[in-house]
């Protein structure tokens, strides 16, 4: 059987191949050795965040609701895994039949996290849970990625206007999600339009380089974009000559053109400069767009520039230098069988190079000062403190396997601005430094 079988990449009949091999073969193992039902936690933390970075950012949460409500092993799937006889016939009946039962538990999206924050946890039978490892981690590393690098880049932005258009810097199916991931952590558009099909996400172009150089002239060129799209349309003006573009533009469009595009050059100066040469032409309320790998120390080098919205592909979408979360998914809890009321034993991974784990089943709640602003992440594993009871973090998103906590994507995008604003004013620094808040346990 191969990926075409299968509707590889795109029409995915499944979630269950979006799996590490080791997980079937542990559920193989915990099926004969009698333990594969004791119930068990297993939590998705970071020990730390990317260097550099104050806060993380919870994105991707819907899209892992949706992957474990779509997680089975249909007809196709259980015959690749039987072809290569990754486990075997007792297992593949087991899995014929899965589906998620268990309870799962989270930070809701769009919220911060710190080290140590029990973003997601998932409970349920060892061989329903252990299953969901990597598509959960697949999902959140990358989309809280994307999402505390949007996040920077939007304080950086200072309110203004900023549009994700990396869909061209990487690959097709996580173009999609990250520009989600860029909403959430505060992003106004996307240029992708798959993005804007599946979640609703504005959508914004217009045209490239190579729209200007098909014409004899560029006279030409603005003339058919503007006859076809409108006078209110942004014009690209840096294909030859900036000054020369910005004249021929207004002469086209008139004072009514929405915007122009920069794309090259020193953009504090070149910005100042077309600013200065709009308002002469009467192009007071023109906007100008600025693109050209931005990340988000281009952006706040550019807050004195005259500049209304920033377009960010590559660093975008590759998290700014930091690609991932580094989060894990741990058990920190389990049973010695099924029986709900058998207690929980705490367990965990006591191992050197800072690869330790803190064993039980967590709550979280953010300690604020008195001014209301976060002072500390307070993780416990017994009762949780009457003061910190209505501050507590995690939210119920699956129960008994029924998804339960689904919501529109603005909903994210609100709470992290919100969340943000509850951080200290260091947390927005774009220098080097610690988390800004500690971890503390209880």
């Amino acid at each position: 059987m191969n990926a075409a079988d299968l509707g590889l990449p795109v029409d995915v009949p499944s979630t269950a191949l979006f799996t590490d091999q080791y997980e079937l073969t542990m559920l193989q193992a915990a099926l004969r050795g009698g333990t594969a039902d004791r119930r068990s936690v297993f939590e998705v933390f970071t020990r730390r965040l990317p260097e550099g970075r104050r806060y993380g950012v919870v994105a991707g949460t819907g899209r892992v609701l949706d992957a474990v409500e779509n997680f089975r092993f249909d007809a196709g799937v259980l015959a690749f895994l039987r072809e290569r006889g990754i486990v075997d016939e007792p297992t593949l009946a087991w899995l014929a039949d899965y589906r998620f039962r268990g309870d799962v538990w989270g930070y809701p999206e769009g919220e911060v996290y710190f080290p140590g924050s029990p973003i997601l946890r998932v409970e349920g039978s060892f061989a329903e849970c252990v299953l969901l490892e990597t598509v959960i981690l697949s999902i959140l590393n990358h989309d809280s990625a994307i999402a505390a690098a949007a996040s920077r880049m939007a304080v950086a932005a200072r309110g203004r206007r900023l549009i994700e258009m990396g869909a061209r810097r990487t690959h097709e199916l996580s173009a999609v999600a990250s520009a989600r991931a860029a909403y959430v952590g505060g992003f106004d558009s996307t240029s992708d339009l798959a993005a804007g099909f599946r979640y609703g996400i504005p959508t914004v172009g217009t045209s490239a380089h190579a729209f200007t150089l098909l014409h004899d002239t560029e006279r030409d060129a603005f003339r058919a974009q503007v006859d076809s799209l409108g006078s209110g349309t942004t014009l690209l003006v840096d294909t030859y000559d900036v000054t020369e573009a910005v004249r021929t533009a207004v002469a086209v469009a008139g004072t009514g053109l929405g915007a122009v595009r920069i794309d090259s050059g020193d953009l504090l100066l070149v910005a100042h400069r077309v600013r200065q040469q709009l308002d002469e032409l009467g192009a007071r309320d023109t906007k100008i767009v600025v693109t050209s790998d931005l990340d988000e120390y281009a952006i706040a080098s550019l807050a004195a520039a005259p500049v209304d919205a920033y377009g960010v592909g590559t660093q975008l979408v590759t998290g700014s230098g930091h690609p991932t979360g580094s989060m894990v998914y741990k058990l920190v809890a389990r049973a010695e069988s099924a029986d709900p009321k058998a207690p929980l034993h705490p367990v965990a991974k006591k191992s050197q190079g800072g690869k330790s784990s803190v064993g039980g089943r967590k709550w979280a709640a953010r300690r604020p000062d008195t001014d209301g602003i976060a002072e500390a992440e307070v993780v416990g594993t017994g009762p949780v403190p009457a003061e910190l009871a209505g501050r507590q973090l995690l939210v119920e998103l699956v129960k008994g396997g029924e998804i339960v906590a689904r919501e529109p994507l603005e909903a994210a995008r609100e709470r992290h601005i919100a969340a943000r604003a509850g951080l200290p004013m260091s947390a927005t620094q774009l220098s080097r430094g610690e988390a800004v808040i500690p971890t503390e346990y209880v």
